[in-house]
């Protein structure tokens, strides 16, 4: 097929899924299931037109899949409205950092005791399978920064936080491959690719999305600017990520810190100056609304852009609005091409590391590392189950293998990655749907629309 060809069926594909995105949506599966299916018709078992090499097209795998994750983490973190205090944190760092360990030691020893796999190769699987991915996770996720649903809420901070946490193991585990590994190599790990690594990222997003946030907004007003500026979040995104690689930090919480920074300043602008149509009572910055929320995209003028609260929610509304159709249009290129790649490595023994990931070791550890924090048993069994796997294991698949692991034991882990991820994709996709329906249901036969349940 040409390029005429390829760009024909790609504009059919995305009309046909827009076309019938109403009924789309009361499907019981997600839209990436699809976009999986119609990848696996394209690929080698059916049509024959993609034929993908996941391990000789590594690097262009791990670029893209890093775009993917860099959007997706910058919106997950400015869609996260809350104060560092808020027990939406809590509940997040304890997925992202225990919850996760665990998670990688569950699914490596399970690798070496179970399919014989060496300790670093085991490793290096259990590292790449824990993250929770920000990218195909849109069901679970908060839907906007208004968003009080402390279950979604905890998902995605898990998903924006154990990008970069789960990266420092993946380095352990090749560091290990090597086979050479001295006490220095050891304490240069720890020190620089664990701690600062994730400190580094954190400090260096947030510092990088609240200045910048607030310098956009402060210009925004004093010039009285009401043209889009879907640049800032584009800008911003690729600043604070290569900022952060350059000083041997992590770029992924780099990116997830930005958003986080740029909704920090949205708050701190409503706090000083509220917007003039919220009502006295509504003008603390916990209940003020999102300033993105009081602009209208279609109808902007030079005289609300003297308003501070609606010039910083103009830049807000463009990050989100740019950062959405393109995180949408990369997120599905991505699954398509997985589906296609699927036919080449689909593994049998991947399919039960999968199943006992999703079934025993990942509820396990969430349930160990949620112990002791007062969230109710349904919750934390719902958390347990919804922790799809997608465009992050991708990543690190990639990185591990544009940074030494080759031969057959790429083959192999290759194998296990994208027999876990389709898998998810399927599993997750059809099982969401219902169980998030399940409990809108149970909440309101409660008579409340508490989302704390």
């Amino acid at each position: 097929m040409g390029f005429v060809g390829w760009i024909a069926s790609i504009g059919g594909l995305l009309l046909l899924m827009s076309m019938a995105s109403g009924w789309i949506r009361q499907l019981p599966m997600t839209t990436f299931t699809l976009y999986l299916v119609a990848g696996i018709v394209a690929g080698p078992w059916a049509l024959g037109l993609l034929h993908i090499d996941v391990v000789g097209h590594a690097v262009g795998i791990a670029r893209i899949t890093t775009i993917a994750l860099v959007i997706s983490l910058f919106m997950t973190g400015l869609k996260l409205r809350m104060g560092f205090r808020a027990p939406g944190w809590r509940m997040a760092c304890r997925l992202a950092l225990p919850a996760m360990v665990l998670t990688v030691a569950g699914v490596c020893m399970i690798a070496h005791w179970a399919f014989a796999l060496p300790w670093p190769l085991a490793l290096l699987l259990g590292a790449i399978a824990a993250p929770t991915d920000p990218v195909l996770a849109s069901m679970v996720a908060v839907n906007d920064a208004d968003d009080r649903d402390e279950l979604r809420i905890a998902l995605s901070g898990e998903a924006g936080l154990n990008d970069g946490t789960a990266l420092p193991f993946v380095g352990l585990a090749l560091l290990l491959l090597d086979g050479h590994v001295a006490t220095a190599d050891v304490a240069h790990w720890l020190g620089v690719d664990f701690v600062w690594s994730l400190a580094g990222g954190l400090g260096i997003g947030f510092v990088l999305g609240w200045a910048i946030g607030r310098v956009g907004a402060w210009l925004k007003t004093q010039s009285r600017d009401i043209a889009p500026s879907d640049f800032l979040a584009l800008a911003l995104m690729a600043i604070s990520y290569s900022a952060a690689q350059a000083l041997s930090a992590s770029g992924f919480l780099a990116a997830f810190a930005a958003g986080v920074g740029l909704r920090h300043a949205e708050l701190h602008v409503v706090k000083r100056h509220p917007h003039p149509r919220i009502r006295d009572d509504d003008r603390h910055d916990a209940t003020h609304p999102p300033a993105e929320l009081l602009v209208n995209p279609n109808d902007r003028t030079a005289e609300d852009a003297r308003e501070p609260a609606a010039s910083v929610g103009m830049v807000v509304s463009d990050a989100i609005s740019f950062g959405e159709t393109l995180e949408r249009l990369i997120a599905a290129a991505l699954v398509l091409l997985l589906g296609a790649a699927f036919a080449s490595y689909w593994h049998p023994t991947g399919m039960l590391v999968a199943l006992l990931l999703f079934v025993i070791v990942r509820p396990l550890a969430v349930h160990l590392a949620t112990m002791g924090s007062g969230v109710p048993l349904a919750r934390r069994l719902l958390i347990g189950w919804l922790g799809v796997r997608g465009i992050g294991s991708l990543n690190y698949l990639a990185y591990a293998i544009t940074h030494g692991l080759d031969g057959p034991q790429a083959s192999l882990l290759a194998n296990f990655v994208l027999t876990l991820v389709a898998l998810s994709v399927v599993v997750h996709g059809i099982t969401t749907p219902p169980l998030m329906a399940w409990r809108q249901a149970r909440l309101k036969a409660r008579g409340s629309a508490d989302v704390r349940g």
